[in-house]
């Protein structure tokens, strides 16, 4: 369980706590928060500047809807409480450096850390933000690790023709670094005509039609969370094309169609998931290694325009029901303290 202090005490600190279904409070918690990792190895305080919203994710938590067979799995590294409430979840804070090592000491750090205005954590654990990376971009590299292990998981090449359904966070992320390969062709579907925009600002082109669509990609990345996407996705890969899943369904079913083309096309459908290094690069990546790449990505200024919009860390609770409503406008939201 949470533990609960008075807010004036001098070693507490305020986290968001999803407390019951789509109900979200500000609560006084332990600064001392590493209670997951060895507290012998704790001794770095972190007062943070910007958290982002991982809305896919963080909806599913937001609404009880984490399945309970994935409970451990969906254990984030700095969580509090268990699912499905109360619960202090999210993975993706940028602060500086309070008190710590030498070589930490007033640096601006990535965490994956809850939404929480100062935390305690083991060195170990923060990646310091790099140069020409700001902190408030910096918060986006949980998503970009994402985004680089689905790149690493189809094989993705240069001369590739690549499609990307769904133009959410992820899915743009995923444009923008495929977007840099050599000869390669990318291209974002969205039926939402303003994130048109971002897919062209990152390099690739952009389609809200499905019939402009042609059936003929090298890969086909799926971001939607929806079965309509997917379907599209094996629609419009090509002879033994491979389909990156990256979207997270939680409870929900999928009814894909697996008749027509699929087994003449011999398709391959293959998911990607953060949790694990890609098996292309597991024998030599670390967690921390692959973490570490997503930051210096992020030292690319076109990746501003992903985050539309900002909220103050204590107007969190009245506000996560509209930030995480399905169909909400925008795409990546960042908490400022």
């Amino acid at each position: 369980m949470i533990e609960k202090t008075a807010r004036n005490q001098l070693d507490a600190a305020s986290a968001l706590i999803y407390a019951a279904a789509r109900k979200a409070v500000i609560q006084a918690v332990p600064q001392a928060l590493d209670r997951n990792h060895d507290n012998s190895k704790a001794g770095c305080v972190v007062r943070t500047l910007w958290s982002c919203i991982s809305r896919g994710t963080e909806r599913l938590v937001f609404e009880g809807r984490v399945p309970e067979s994935e409970w451990g799995r969906m254990r984030a590294p700095h969580q509090d409480g268990d699912f499905p409430f109360p619960v202090k979840y999210g993975y993706a804070a940028v602060g500086v450096v309070e008190r710590g090592p030498e070589g930490l000491q007033g640096r601006h750090v990535f965490c994956l850390a809850p939404h929480q205005n100062r935390f305690e954590t083991a060195a170990e654990n923060l990646i310091p933000v790099p140069e020409g990376a700001p902190p408030r971009r910096a918060t986006l590299a949980a998503n970009m690790e994402t985004a680089l292990n689905a790149v690493w998981d189809a094989g993705a090449g240069p001369g590739d023709q690549i499609l990307v359904i769904g133009g959410g966070l992820v899915g743009l992320l995923i444009a923008g670094l495929c977007a840099g390969l050599p000869g390669a062709t990318v291209a974002v579907f969205d039926i939402d005509p303003d994130r048109r925009r971002f897919a062209e600002g990152l390099g690739a082109a952009f389609d809200s039609g499905a019939e402009g669509l042609h059936a003929q990609h090298d890969i086909v990345f799926h971001t939607s969370a929806s079965a309509e996407g997917l379907n599209l996705a094996i629609e419009k890969a090509g002879f033994e094309a491979r389909i990156v899943e990256a979207s997270w369904f939680g409870d929900r079913p999928a009814a894909l169609s697996l008749g027509g083309a699929f087994h003449s096309k011999r398709l391959h459908i293959v998911s990607t998931q953060v949790g694990h290094v890609s098996p292309s690069r597991r024998p030599r990546w670390t967690h921390r290694r692959r973490l570490e790449a997503a930051l210096r990505l992020l030292a690319d200024d076109r990746f501003d325009a992903l985050i539309t919009g900002e909220v103050a860390f204590n107007d969190l609770p009245e506000q996560m029901p509209h930030i995480l409503a399905p169909g909400a406008p925008g795409l990546a939201t960042v908490v400022q303290y």
